[in-house]
């Protein structure tokens, strides 16, 4: 079992310390994932901090606040953001405005960022849709996806034009007041996620990589259609099982918990049962099957929108990751619907 050292999150506008010189703030999200974890880290003259939050009215609010009480008028020294996505890189421009500091990010992750914002083909919700729309999805839904575009800009009201580029290896490490933090890139989730590791403080900032209650989302997109995000994620899960077990993991959505390699376990047993169910459904289909009619066998809940465009991307996912391990085959039939089958 996972074992989590504290019961409740702090409070919107309130802050704790999880672990000396690390505090924990908690912003909301306007999704059913209703929220994020920031970590500010005790910095030389200031803090660091590690993901921004939504860029929303309600966001900004918190962080004044933040700013009378939290930080007790330190400066944010430095800002660090995991990797591309809205809830992470949302209030990255207006902080650095306010504290005039550097961003440090991936190079792929702050490229992606602009490509998303301004559009840049194909990373278009006409690219999006057209990929959707191949594997099966009907129009009414295509339709609701379409509602959703803008959201990143919503979000994410502004972006950097500059950033600091972080790199992964063996000795890629960043100092914080003197303390070292290893840099391990994951992949899958997003190009090429950033997470933290301090061996001698025992923690690991995990980002989305590795949450405690729900799977980290991976998906198929239209710029890389004939991907495979599964397997990326499962092998970047190996850096993570390699750090000892005593190990404090602060994530980016739920509490903060002990028992890695358990984790990491339980994510690779989810992904296999995930496949199964995609092999059992395909092998008793009179006929190859598109995504939207397999993604009710991995999704079995009520989806909303929101939630029902990521899971088509997920279960891509899942049904590219069989046909490039050659145990289904892929068709595609004259009007450019993909569909699949189980090899052999």
């Amino acid at each position: 079992m996972l074992k989590y050292p504290y019961a409740a999150p702090p409070a919107l506008g309130a802050a704790f310390e999880v672990a000396p010189d690390v505090l924990w703030l908690r912003m909301p999200l306007p999704f059913a994932l209703d929220h994020i974890n920031l970590w500010l880290l005790r910095d030389t003259d200031g803090y660091l901090l590690i993901d921004c939050g939504f860029g929303d009215k309600t966001t900004r609010a918190l962080w004044k606040q933040h700013f009378l009480t939290t930080l007790r008028d330190q400066p944010i020294t430095r800002i660090l953001v995991t990797h591309h996505h809205i809830d992470h890189l949302g209030n990255a421009d207006w902080l650095m405005q306010r504290f005039a500091c550097p961003l440090s990010m991936t190079a792929a992750e702050f490229l992606t960022a602009h490509a998303i914002f301004h559009s840049n083909a194909p990373f278009t919700e006409e690219a999006t849709v057209a990929l959707f729309r191949a594997h099966g999805i009907e129009s009414a839904h295509l339709d609701s996806f379409a509602a959703l575009a803008g959201l990143y800009q919503t979000g994410v009201p502004s972006l950097p034009a500059r950033y600091h580029r972080l790199n992964e290896g063996s000795a890629r490490t960043i100092d914080i007041d003197t303390i070292p933090w290893r840099i391990i890139v994951g992949h899958g989730h997003a190009p090429e996620h950033v997470s933290l590791y301090a061996p001698t403080r025992r923690l690991l900032i995990s980002g989305d990589m590795l949450l405690p209650k729900i799977s980290t989302h991976i998906s198929v997109w239209a710029y890389e259609p004939e991907s495979d995000p599964l397997t990326h994620f499962l092998d970047s899960l190996n850096a993570m099982a390699a750090i000892p077990d005593n190990t404090l993991v602060l994530p980016s959505h739920g509490l903060p918990f002990y028992g890695i390699s358990k984790r990491v376990a339980q994510l690779r047993e989810h992904h296999e049962q995930q496949l199964n169910d995609l092999r059992k459904t395909l092998r008793l289909a009179p006929r190859p099957l598109s995504a939207a009619e397999v993604l009710p066998k991995l999704f079995r809940r009520e989806l909303d929108a929101h939630q029902r465009f990521f899971a088509v991307g997920e279960t891509i996912a899942h049904l590219n990751h069989l046909w490039l391990r050659d145990e289904a085959i892929r068709h595609i039939d004259s009007h450019g619907t993909i569909r699949f089958s189980l090899a052999g």
